[in-house]
């Protein structure tokens, strides 16, 4: 196609965006982004002159536009060249800063063109933000969600910024009064963390291998304290999620000796959390990922609340997973996962706590508890070797429960006890036997279902 055809027919397109009917808005923005697979320059330079010739154009068309310059820009973005990048670039951060307040679908549509540019050009998108990023005033809440979102898709890129960027956002926490603007510094600070923590993880293959966690430690520690201290205690839910959110990847960056100086109140105020939100993953997530910062750093402050967080855990086990939402089963995961940690570091604290509760006959204790002793035999199998014997005679009194379910959740321990040689101990027989009788159940009773 001619680039004059390209453009007279993205312009017929781009007049139809207005169309009241929502389907023919997706469709013309479909029919944008096909074009572009033919000719990405002509389309993406229509869009762009487009949106400046149209200034007074609602934000809902701007959005779709947006939507398909993202298409153009994530699909093509090996043939853009530095030019056109930045030109992109300067349209997209116009478009996302234009209005003050908060026009969550037009900003993000902005934002994620920034960030499809930014995994390629990401020195020429930083430029630009950083110009609106400066001490001293608080910038557009867009721009701190688009540098998150940076941080998050370009780990190697955006980390060498991330030092500059931390010493002029540090001062902004303190001027920042609204909840949103808020949200939107803590979702940094967990993305800038995650991304700290992978770019070390990878350390061999980073483009600057001298970069050292405690280049960021300072930092980290100034931010904890405005989110741990003040912003936890907000009553918007919102804002205490996205806190407990950033302060699990940020409590592996702390100094070892703040952290544990820190962990007689961090831990119980996260625990708390439990009792204030519903949907309870994110908390969950964090507190797994406070307790492996707390024994990466041979923390000995985590024994005296071992109590505590067992009690706070198991309950969370014992909730059914009856709901349809998938963050109730990813909270499962994520207390198993906090089970995992504190199974390798204090696996007699744990068993002691555990293994009592399989005496208890209410099914949800039985079946959480059968469910931590399963998920503990495979993720911390060193720990539990010469705990075997315990863990079989406890066995005793689920081996004679009726209840289906919990007939089930046996099944499932014994399992995992023969992948790891516990039916060879003494004991072990009780349950190879108990199998055999399971699969001689008739097909009929109620039972056989669940196997």
């Amino acid at each position: 196609m001619t680039e004059s055809y390209v453009k007279k027919l993205a312009a017929i397109l781009l007049d139809a965006i207005t169309d009241k009917d929502p389907l023919v808005q997706e469709q013309v923005c479909g029919a944008l982004c096909a074009l572009g697979e033919a000719a990405p320059e002509e389309a993406l330079g229509a869009c762009e002159e487009y949106l400046r010739q149209h200034e007074k154009l609602a934000h809902p068309y701007r959005t779709m536009i947006l939507r398909a310059v993202e298409v153009l820009v994530s699909s093509h973005i090996g043939e853009l060249d530095k030019a056109e990048a930045r030109a992109v670039t300067l349209l997209a951060s116009s478009e996302m800063t234009r209005a003050k307040e908060l026009v969550c679908d037009w900003q993000r549509a902005a934002s994620d063109v920034l960030v499809a540019v930014g995994k390629r050009f990401v020195s020429t998108v930083m430029e630009e933000l950083l110009s609106k990023f400066q001490p001293g005033a608080l910038p557009h809440c867009s721009v701190v969600q688009t540098l998150a979102n940076l941080a998050a898709s370009n780990v190697f890129g955006m980390v060498p910024f991330l030092t500059s960027i931390l010493s002029t956002m540090l001062p902004m926490l303190g001027m920042a009064k609204h909840d949103a603007m808020r949200v939107a510094f803590c979702c940094a600070l967990q993305h800038f963390s995650e991304s700290i923590l992978e770019y070390l993880a990878d350390l061999d293959q980073a483009p600057d291998p001298t970069v050292r966690k405690d280049t960021f430690a300072a930092d980290m520690l100034s931010a904890y304290d405005i989110l741990f201290n003040h912003w936890l205690q907000s009553r918007e839910a919102k804002l205490r999620l996205a806190v407990v959110e950033a302060l699990g990847p940020m409590s592996h960056l702390l100094p070892g000796e703040k952290l544990e100086e820190q962990l007689p109140k961090l831990l119980p105020g996260v625990l708390a959390l439990y009792k204030k939100h519903a949907e309870t993953f994110h908390v969950s997530k964090s507190l797994g990922q406070i307790l492996e910062a707390a024994v990466s750093v041979g923390s000995r402050t985590l024994e005296p609340q071992l109590d505590s967080l067992l009690a706070a855990l198991h309950a969370q086990i014992c909730v059914p997973v009856e709901s349809s939402s998938p963050l109730v089963v990813s909270n499962q995961k994520e207390v198993l996962r906090c089970f995992t940690v504190l199974a390798r570091c204090a696996p007699d604290r744990l068993l002691a706590f555990l293994l009592p509760k399989l005496d208890t006959s209410g099914e949800r204790t039985r079946l959480g508890t059968l469910q931590v002793v399963r998920h503990v035999i495979n993720s911390a199998a060193s720990q539990m070797e010469v705990k075997k014997p315990f863990i079989l005679s406890s066995m005793r009194l689920p081996l004679l429960d009726t209840n289906p379910k919990v007939k089930r959740a046996v099944v499932q321990v014994i399992s995992a006890m023969a992948h790891h040689g516990y039916l060879e101990q003494p004991g072990g027989e009780a349950m190879v036997e108990y199998i055999v009788q399971q699969c001689a159940l008739p097909p009929e009773t109620e039972v056989y279902s669940c196997f």
